[in-house]
């Protein structure tokens, strides 16, 4: 899937670069020449919440080649171009909209929902998963590589979307190793145990970053608004993670949010 999957490459405002085919293994090569910070593209971050409001966390296969091992959100994936069905959202489309849709990256959490723990797309209703808003964040893999020349990175519009199972019967969940070594439901008190217990590094740099802008709000409220677009926004909001994400070719000071950021006069 490293070089078959061919992801959306974006702007810095999430708008498509149409003229270029970015597979997964290209867009997630970090070198000192040429691509300190891999290819921007488009991603999603799923949080599932069953009927007691607790979220499903996951641990990443130790096999997987970013970021493996770590604890983070319940899917993380890509939406994929030359998929059905569609998965190639235009954000033009939606910015007049009252309600952001996203048909496309919903489907391709749907998609990734079955192949990474097993649910079947029919406890996910389409029409019930909330959009909440992007990020825009990159993050070296020096955990696993090192600082000096870390060959893997992840540089992404990370779309937030949040779904609340209804059902008093917990879906099923029957993971698939290659790519979930450990899940749990927590509550809030329990997941405030597990970052007090689990070390910051062994978190997804992504998952932090949303951790720190938005997540504890958008839990307390999921019954309250969450969950029918309160908090939902249509902004791209970047953010740099923290230092130990750093290798030692992205502490160039030129650096800044464009690095890494295709355009169509580039390509």
């Amino acid at each position: 899937m490293m070089e078959s999957d061919l992801l959306i490459p974006v702007g810095s405002n999430d708008e498509l670069i149409s003229s270029m085919d970015v597979t997964k293994k290209k867009a997630h090569i970090f070198s000192k020449e040429g691509q300190p910070r891999g290819v921007l593209h488009r991603a999603f971050s799923f949080f599932l919440f069953d009927d007691q409001n607790r979220m499903l966390v996951t641990k990443r296969a130790s096999s997987k080649i970013t970021f493996p091992g770590v604890w983070t959100n319940t899917c993380c994936s890509h939406p994929l171009q030359k998929m059905k069905p569609e998965e190639v959202d235009d954000p033009l489309e939606e910015k007049n909209s009252i309600e952001f849709r996203y048909d496309g990256v919903k489907h391709a959490a749907r998609r990734k929902l079955r192949h990474e723990l097993g649910i079947d797309p029919i406890h996910i209703p389409h029409e019930h998963i909330q959009f909440i808003t992007k990020f825009h964040y990159w993050a070296a893999d020096t955990l696993n590589y090192g600082t000096d020349n870390p060959p893997w990175g992840e540089h992404e519009v990370d779309y937030i979307l949040f779904f609340k199972h209804k059902g008093s019967e917990p879906i099923p969940v029957l993971p698939c190793e290659d790519e979930v070594e450990d899940y749990r439901y927590v509550t809030q008190d329990e997941f405030k145990d597990m970052l007090k217990d689990i070390p910051a590094k062994n978190w997804s740099p992504w998952f932090r970053g949303i951790l720190d802008r938005g997540l504890w709000q958008w839990w307390d409220d999921l019954d309250h608004g969450t969950l029918t677009g309160k908090h939902s926004n249509n902004d791209v909001i970047f953010f740099d993670p923290p230092k130990e994400y750093y290798a030692s070719f992205n502490n160039d000071p030129s650096h800044n949010r464009q690095t890494g950021v295709l355009n169509a006069a580039s390509v």
